[in-house]
């Protein structure tokens, strides 16, 4: 038989994780994250993540690169973020997701 821990339930002061190993890296210290990952740049080698990872489906799905995609954005006559997505979705027929991964990053970079 089992039994729970006396610690109260999402009692976690020494920043473990459930495997018991202790938390490391900038999220566990509360570090600020600096260079290419916080930047969004890519680095060889590196897995990208955030609104980026959706890039290469989108260039599958639509058929057209990013920098392409980038440049309408200026186009749609508003800078709203859902506006910008609801343009996306209704001129272009791109999902909600890809639309607004898109424009996460364009607002991001202007």
């Amino acid at each position: 038989m089992t039994t729970r821990s006396d610690k109260p339930r999402g009692s976690n002061p020494a920043g473990e994780k459930a495997t018991g190993r202790k938390a490391t890296g900038a999220k566990a210290t509360g570090a600020k994250v600096t260079g290419a990952k916080a930047t969004g740049a890519r680095v060889a080698g590196a897995k990208v993540t955030g609104p980026r990872a959706y890039f290469p489906s989108i260039e599958a799905t639509y058929g057209k690169p990013i920098d392409e995609w980038m440049a309408l954005l200026p186009t749609a006559g508003t800078d709203k973020h859902m506006e910008l997505v609801a343009w996306l979705k209704d001129e272009h027929g791109m999902g909600h997701g890809h639309a607004n991964a898109l424009v996460a990053v364009y607002r991001a970079e202007r």
